[in-house]
């Protein structure tokens, strides 16, 4: 168990991929926003590091909230996507970007903690609610709820497949509940980020556990 603790502690120095996209991620309704944008980006077929890429361009660009991500053309959203590199599928997700945008103001009023209230919380009705977000399936579902966990502290400890996949890769247990007796509860969600990384082949599990291993 030392050794598992060890591990995820060294995990826990790694930054989540909203952070890395520059989301200063809290129960409102700006940053959950981009946490919803992010997930559209990281749901389609590209690396997690493009679609963060793109989502700080767009960012950048002023695209914060869904009236300002709609209030953008579609050729202007376009054009921050191709900043990012994310050029495969860019004139698709700068409509469904926009489509998001229009359905977040018109069912959310532009605050994704209605969702949150209108499923009480609940993961199985929180993936529900968030699929009905043009491009947003399972899997976004799941990156949306595994990154949100830090500010809707009742979805903790909550790890997806990736999340699992990355733990045996490393030899941590494949189990939510064993998962979360390593770290205190409010660190969980950063740990779940950085076993996907290991998942992706971002980072080599065989590196970070020699790493641990010296110190």
């Amino acid at each position: 168990m030392g050794d598992q603790r060890a591990l995820a502690r060294a995990l826990l120095t790694r930054r989540t991929y909203a952070e890395e996209a520059g989301i200063a991620l809290a129960d409102r309704p700006a940053p959950l926003y981009q946490l919803l944008v992010l997930v559209t980006l990281l749901s389609t077929r590209i690396r997690a590091q493009v679609g963060v890429a793109a989502a700080r361009e767009l960012f950048a660009a002023g695209y914060r909230t869904p009236q300002a991500m709609e209030a953008a053309s579609w050729q202007e959203r376009v054009d921050a996507l191709g900043r990012g590199h994310y050029r495969r599928y860019d004139e698709r997700t700068a409509t469904m970007l926009g489509s998001g945008a229009r359905l977040c103001l018109d069912r959310w009023h532009g605050d994704l903690r209605r969702l949150h209230r209108e499923a009480a919380g609940e993961p199985a009705q929180l993936r529900r609610l968030l699929t009905e977000f043009p491009g947003i399936g399972p899997t976004g579902a799941d990156i949306f709820l595994r990154e949100v966990q830090s500010v809707w502290p009742e979805l903790r400890p909550y790890a997806d497949r990736r999340a699992v996949a990355g733990a045996r890769r490393l030899g941590l247990p494949a189990t939510t509940d064993r998962l979360s007796r390593l770290v205190d509860d409010v660190d969980f969600g950063r740990l779940a980020s950085a076993l996907v990384r290991v998942a992706l082949g971002e980072e080599s599990a065989g590196q970070i556990s020699r790493g641990v291993a010296a110190r």
